[in-house]
């Protein structure tokens, strides 16, 4: 069983479906020294209520960037993973990833997604995201729904950009690897919701990712609400 200390933060608004679901997986983590923060912006519903059954603690927080900068300022780790709340972890995920982040030598590191509603789904991911990532690893790094960073690291860097209004996620990943050693884990994959897809409509929000992904590239981050994107669903 691994012991190092392990600080997850999971910022939430309305995450009373998704939420029993990711604490459950992190509880069964073959795992030890594990700290969880649900830093929550306010939710309506029973998020609050579920966080406290579970003994978790609770922070204020905001959109998804000040919730996961508000939920590292309380983290007593020195390794700091940052979950969306719709996602969670396979069996030996997280011995598998810090077993590798060490091997590794990494500061920083992003996972590959498993959506977990359909065949078409994982199809899709794979060839348009997974597949990307490892390919643009060492150039142009990626990462969403899970980040795995030193606490050093993170404070360097001033934690995610609350400016910036999409791919936030991205852009801590990229200044991080300027100064420190990044890598997409390739021993554990994410298991991942596609609701966004699902709401929002699949060549809709993958034009929004990547027209985003040429505003970062060419002009810079994203700071206006020019693709009308809603952090939280």
């Amino acid at each position: 069983m691994l012991c190092q200390p392990l600080s997850v933060i999971i910022p939430t608004l309305n995450e009373e479906k998704n939420l029993p679901r990711l604490l459950k997986s992190i509880k069964g983590q073959n795992f030890k020294s594990i700290e969880i923060i649900v830093a929550d912006a306010d939710s309506k519903d029973k998020t609050i209520e579920i966080a406290k059954s579970e003994g978790v603690r609770i922070v204020k927080g905001g959109l998804p960037s000040c919730g996961r900068n508000q939920g590292a300022k309380f983290a007593k780790a020195e390794l700091l993973l940052f979950l969306d709340a719709d996602v969670f972890l396979p069996e030996f995920f997280l011995e598998k990833s810090l077993k590798e982040f060490k091997e590794r030598k990494l500061a920083i590191a992003s996972f590959q997604l498993v959506p977990i509603e359909s065949r078409f789904a994982r199809v899709f991911f794979n060839i348009f995201y997974n597949f990307p990532i490892r390919l643009l690893e060492k150039f142009l790094p990626h990462a969403a729904m899970g980040i795995l960073i030193k606490k050093e690291l993170f404070l360097k860097l001033n934690g995610f950009d609350e400016s910036i209004r999409l791919a936030e996620d991205h852009d801590l990943a990229r200044r991080a690897k300027k100064i420190a050693r990044f890598g997409i884990i390739k021993k554990a994959k994410l298991f991942v919701s596609i609701r966004r897809f699902q709401k929002d409509g699949w060549i809709k929000t993958a034009l929004k990712y990547f027209f985003c992904e040429l505003h970062m590239i060419f002009i810079g981050p994203v700071r206006t609400d020019i693709f009308r994107y809603k952090l939280y669903q």
